[in-house]
């Protein structure tokens, strides 16, 4: 049987990998191939960036696979708190993960379409870019859906535990409302979800690193055996 710390420092790395990988795909990659309403500019600036989109592919289906394994690993880790709950967080996950590995299908398609390698200039070759790499940034808006859920059970079980501060998983319950807030919004109202956007960031990236950082650094706060407690206080 694996112990929960080995298993919480466990979680903090796959987590950390999750947190790098879908950082590099969907922070930096999809930003700067996407130009919101701007065929001319997004199917040039995939073009000009071949080979850092296939990067972006690759680091968007390393990022789904490592966040189910993180997910495993946690649901074997807080079970007995709430076996219900983490059922449900696991779940959660894994709709999130199919959502984006299907997204990731678009870009790369987006990419075929640009280089040559899939001819639709008859249809508009420009156009079918912007079109394929909208269908992806609004598909990573819906799984955004499910990144936020997955937060609330998590947060809910670091709560009910005693392995983790109860203020961790208050703000993780939090970071999960938010990222259902710019969610709506960008769907609702795009030009106020533009406004708030940043601000919508804040409790995620609060939340999720210090996640990482609790999962990385003590694991998992275990109580002591009664004689060693005796011991300590002998």
């Amino acid at each position: 049987m694996t112990s929960p710390k080995r298993l919480a420092r466990i979680a903090g790395v796959l987590y950390l990998l999750v947190g790098i990988f879908g950082g590099f795909a969907e922070g930096y990659v999809e930003p700067k191939m996407y130009v919101a309403g701007n065929a001319a500019a997004t199917a040039g600036n995939v073009l000009a960036n071949a080979g850092l989109v296939r990067l972006g592919v690759v680091a968007d289906l390393l990022d789904a696979t490592f966040f189910v394994f993180l997910a495993l690993t946690l649901y074997t880790l807080l079970k007995p708190v709430h076996k219900g709950v983490a059922r449900a967080m696991l779940v959660l996950v894994i709709l999130a993960t199919g959502i984006t590995c299907f997204s990731a299908l678009f870009e790369f398609e987006g990419l075929r379409v640009a280089t040559g390698a899939v001819d639709l200039a008859a249809f508009g070759g420009s156009a079918m870019v912007l079109l394929l790499l909208d269908a992806q940034h609004y598909g990573l808006l819906i799984a955004q859906i499910f990144f936020g859920l997955w937060l609330a059970p998590l947060g809910y079980l670091a709560y009910r535990s005693t392995w983790f501060p109860k203020a961790l998983g208050v703000v993780l319950v939090a970071a999960c409302a938010s990222y259902l807030v710019d969610m709506l919004a960008a769907f609702l109202l795009p030009d106020f979800g533009k406004a708030i956007h940043g601000f919508a960031s804040i409790l995620p990236a609060i939340a999720e690193p210090s996640m990482v950082l609790y999962l990385l650094i003590v694991g998992v706060k275990t109580k002591k055996p009664a004689a060693e407690r005796a011991l300590a206080a002998a």
